[in-house]
């Protein structure tokens, strides 16, 4: 039997990268996916027919997960669609980089709310869905620089130390019911972020790996899968970092 035969998730800014991968790895091990996205352009249709094809039931919906109504709106229309909502993965998100000094309010508001916000959006529409089930399994996605911060990112990285504090504080509050809430810390992966620094940038980082590459998103995916599934169904409130060794 698959890991999650039967489970429908959720999971925010899935039209590329981490998103999608996860997208695709789920499907893959039996769920059926709703995923969101500022748009639904060619990628999102592309993606949902990958999804279709690869056995289960899919549908992209355009949403700002930024905004609090957008996001309740989109979750009542997947209860609709769907019937259920077990996993919710939380994986909107942008980066606006300079350092502190020269930050403006723009930078760092749009930051915080596409990467923290949108989190609390979600969460406060799915919870009384998974509540109801008693059953229901929340993924938070942060970063190794949440953890150990970042110079030029302090937008970035209080917004990912902000989704560890809110992991860890939603899985005391809801664990008594049968959900659980864990956070994933990528480290240096390769996607059309990253895609865009220089080869000597991304040579730099590699050497900083104890495993000395850097990872795909599908290094990220398996973990999504292991917290989505019930192999974790006695871990909740942790923060797995999934960075070749980089932030030990």
């Amino acid at each position: 039997m698959k890991l999650l035969e039967g489970k429908t998730a959720v999971i925010t800014g899935a039209a590329r990268g981490i998103g999608k991968a996860i997208a695709l790895k789920y499907a893959q091990e039996g769920a059926n996916v709703a995923f969101t996205d500022l748009n639904i352009d060619d990628n999102a249709k592309a993606l949902e027919k990958e999804l279709e094809a690869l056995g289960v039931k899919a549908k992209g919906y355009a949403s700002n997960a930024a905004l609090y109504d957008d996001s309740h709106t989109v979750v009542e229309q997947i209860v609709k669609d769907f019937g259920r909502i077990d996993i919710l993965v939380n994986n909107a998100g942008i980066t606006k980089d300079g350092l502190m000094m020269r930050m403006s309010e723009l930078q760092w508001d749009a930051v915080i709310n596409v990467n923290l916000k949108s989190a609390f959006n979600f969460i406060h529409a799915v919870t009384p869905v998974m509540m109801k089930q008693k059953s229901g399994s929340i993924i938070n996605m942060s970063s190794v620089v949440g953890i150990s911060g970042n110079a030029g990112q302090c937008n970035y990285s209080a917004s990912k130390a902000g989704m560890i504090g809110l992991t860890k504080s939603i899985a005391k509050e809801i664990g008594s019911r049968g959900v659980r809430a864990n956070a994933i810390a990528p480290g240096f992966i390769i996607t059309e972020m990253t895609g865009a620094l220089s080869e000597e940038v991304r040579k730099q980082w590699a050497e900083q790996i104890p495993l000395k590459r850097g990872g795909t998103p599908e290094d990220v995916a398996n973990v999504a899968v292991f917290l989505g599934s019930e192999l974790s169904a006695y871990v909740t409130g942790q923060v797995l970092t999934v960075c070749g060794g980089m932030n030990m």
